[in-house]
């Protein structure tokens, strides 16, 4: 694997170290500007639509840039957000702050994995993809524990310094170690890039994104009350769950990368199909400390193994313009994300209990595993398709070839 790739997680690192620290900072931030936490909440609320908002705006923005230049730039946005943030006087610039870094964030995950895919050769795709996803995964083990941490004890503006300055080395790399691609021929047109979203498998795969990782975060939104409130653990334990789940994370992504590229659809089928289950059976396993343990590794290892071969999918449909396709794909991740928190919050104040988030999860998991099914019926009826008429055409052929030679007497 090239080093460039290993510029693109060190970017993908601080960016997920920004998404997810903020969740054990909120009540430091909230106390700083005197705002109640519900209020503070808009922090993650506000940064998850920037996400899901800024994906297709920027990259639509950038198709006449260089890739890699685009890449840099997105980076530059990324620091700006977080300098701001670490800076802000008032909560209203503290949003700002995290909104401007938000993005950078669909885009840079967007147009990283069209890189990472052109770096490496076919058969290899999807591992590169994993490969800069890794800084994603590694954030959630290292970066958000040590942020929250050293929000804690030193202040939450250094940690949003720190982050900001993890985007200067993400920068730094990109420029130095990132080559400089040649621009698809044409250059890259919106046009072709919106005919993408005219393939139902691209369409289908994007479902598939927001269903599936939906699925995990309608369990893990709610893991710290669900942790405390059922299994028993101590508040101080959930932080340590949390590294379970990000190293689970971490597994799923590297296997999920590695069997995409041998096998792309079986592979969804077994982690979807795997994660329907394993989250219906959190509802039984979060009832004991050891299994809720296990199953939350079992949960962030069987999520993130649907990325890489899902990111790679919509890659391959959208072939002929896949920046944009790319992109959105990882706003459908983030929209994922708010929809499933959402159903989640609805069952728990139906008064269904803290493990019901864990039935809709599994629902969730359980629709993207039917839409893989159909999407990949789909792509065998097409192949039928397209070799019955290859032969059809080669028999028509020899036809006209048997005609048109001489008798023989």
């Amino acid at each position: 694997m090239p080093l460039a790739l290993l510029a693109l997680a060190v970017g993908a690192f601080g960016i997920g170290t920004t998404e997810f620290v903020i969740m054990g900072l909120l009540p430091e931030v909230a106390a700083d500007y005197g705002v109640s936490i519900p209020t503070a909440g808009f922090l993650i609320t506000g940064y998850a639509l920037g996400v899901v908002l800024g994906a297709p705006l920027m990259t639509v923005l950038g198709t006449r840039i260089p890739r890699k230049r685009m890449l840099m730039l997105l980076m530059g946005f990324f620091i700006a957000g977080n300098v701001l943030s670490a800076l802000a006087p008032a909560f209203g610039l503290m949003l700002t702050g995290r909104v401007v870094a938000s993005l950078a964030h669909g885009a840079f995950f967007g147009i990283g994995a069209v890189v990472a895919a052109e770096l490496v050769v076919p058969e290899k795709k999807a591992g590169a993809i994993a490969m800069m996803f890794t800084g994603l995964t590694v954030a959630n083990v290292v970066g958000v524990p040590l942020g929250t941490l050293v929000g804690q004890t030193l202040g939450w503006r250094v940690t949003f310094l720190i982050v900001a300055a993890l985007g200067v080395l993400g920068l730094l790399g990109i420029a130095r170690l990132v080559p400089e691609l040649p621009r698809p021929e044409g250059g890259v047109r919106i046009r072709s890039e919106l005919a993408a979203f005219r393939n139902v498998q691209v369409l289908l795969a994007m479902a598939m994104t927001v269903l599936g990782f939906g699925g995990v975060f309608a369990a893990i939104t709610y893991i710290t009350p669900m942790m405390t409130e059922v299994a028993g653990f101590a508040d101080s334990s959930v932080t340590w769950l949390l590294v379970l789940f990000g190293l689970g994370m971490v597994a799923g992504n590297l296997i999920g990368g590695r069997y995409a590229d041998r096998a792309l659809m079986p592979m969804l089928y077994v982690a979807l199909g795997a994660l329907a289950v394993t989250l219906a059976v959190f509802t039984l396993t979060a009832h004991s400390k050891a299994g809720a343990a296990v199953t939350v590794v079992l949960i962030g290892a069987l999520g993130f193994a649907t990325v890489p071969p899902l990111q790679k999918r919509v890659l391959d449909q959208a072939a002929g313009a896949p920046t944009l396709a790319s992109a959105v794909n990882i706003g459908a991740f983030n929209l994922g994300n708010a929809l499933a928190a959402w159903l989640g919050g609805l069952v728990i104040a139906a008064g269904l209990g803290w493990t019901a988030p864990n039935w809709v999860g599994a629902a969730l998991a359980a629709s993207a595993l039917a839409l893989a099914l159909v999407s990949g019926a789909l792509e065998r009826r097409t192949a039928a398709r397209t070799a019955h008429g290859g032969r059809v055409v080669a028999a028509a052929g020899a036809r006209e070839a048997a005609a048109a030679a001489p008798a023989h007497h």
